[in-house]
């Protein structure tokens, strides 16, 4: 499997990045050790979690996907092996988004402790607070750094003005840069990266990788009408993708996949991946049998007319037509 590298770093990542959201949630610890075996042995080496990971699961209190992972690596004894990315910054119980330096020194801490590891590869900026300067985070994170704490930065959901802010200080100021920039991206959602974020992220060498990227399993092909949906626990996420373009966008997913004797989840990756700008596809999975789609992606050519045919589908030009 070819493997991409991440920004302006020495860290590689196969196309597609294992989201550990599932880890503590709908996977358990057992669940999950199978799941990142099967990982391990299929090449998927780079492993997305965050502290805040699955603390929505009833009874969970946060850092459950980073514990079960950091208790992973340690029993099968492969943590270098792994490119591990987590994330700061979200409400972890006190009641806001922070990304001041005093929370994220001590958030970073907790992180380490819970993934059983001495270093993070890869630690993000999950998401803005609208007021600590980027400057003092970024300055966090040149402690961090230092340290030997934390390897490489990213950014995750931030405006472009205060991407664009964040990337104009570490050149000026001398402070870290993000390398890469993680935001949700599909079939589905393309506004928030397509524009001022990809523009800034190719001016300055920044990669991109893409959460939601199967927009909650819709572009699965399971949920197709409301009767799906019910008793799902993504039911809050997809209902508002079964309007006319929704339907349209799996008709053209049926289509494709047809062709190329695939999973629509498949060729939804692989659109991702074939994209401009896209380094890698933040992807989960619950099954075995879901990890078929990840070896499909990677594999399959999409030709030029399938690139054309998914991408009217999905345009804004199809959203005000329907």
């Amino acid at each position: 499997m070819e493997l991409k590298k991440l920004g302006n770093t020495d860290l590689q990542t196969p196309p597609i990045i294992f989201g550990g959201n599932v880890f503590g949630w709908t996977l358990n610890e057992k669940e999950s050790f199978k799941m990142l075996d099967e990982l391990l042995e299929q090449g998927y080496t780079c492993i997305d979690t965050a502290d805040v990971y699955s603390r929505w699961a009833e009874g969970n209190q946060g850092g459950e996907s980073e514990r079960i992972i950091g208790k992973w690596m340690k029993d099968r004894g492969v943590r270098d092996k792994i490119t591990l990315a987590t994330k700061v910054g979200s409400d972890m119980g006190q009641g806001k988004k922070d990304i001041s330096e005093n929370y994220i020194l001590e958030a970073a801490q907790e992180s380490l402790k819970r993934l059983e590891t001495d270093y993070i590869d890869l630690y993000y900026t999950h998401w803005d607070d609208d007021r600590t300067p980027v400057e003092e985070t970024l300055g966090a994170y040149q402690k961090l750094i230092r340290n030997g704490d934390v390897k490489y930065i990213g950014a995750s959901n931030l405006s472009p003005a205060r991407l664009r802010d964040s990337l104009n200080a570490s050149k000026e100021k001398a402070l870290p840069k993000y390398q890469v920039f993680q935001q949700e991206y599909s079939l589905m959602n393309r506004d928030k990266i397509e524009g001022d974020i990809l523009e800034l992220c190719q001016e300055n060498n920044v990669s991109i990788s893409t959460y939601f990227s199967l927009a909650s399993g819709f572009l699965t092909g399971k949920y197709r009408s409301k009767d799906d949906l019910e008793g799902q626990n993504r039911k809050d996420f997809v209902k508002d993708y079964l309007d006319d373009r929704g339907k349209n966008i799996l008709k053209t997913l049926d289509e494709v996949s047809e062709e190329h004797g695939i999973s629509n989840a498949g060729v939804a990756l692989a659109w991702i991946i074939n994209r401009p700008g896209i380094t890698a596809a933040i992807a989960s999975a619950t099954k075995s049998s879901h990890l078929k789609a990840f070896k499909e992606a990677t594999s399959v050519k999409l030709s030029d007319e399938d690139m054309v045919k998914l991408n009217e589908a999905s345009s804004k030009k199809a959203l005000q037509d329907n």
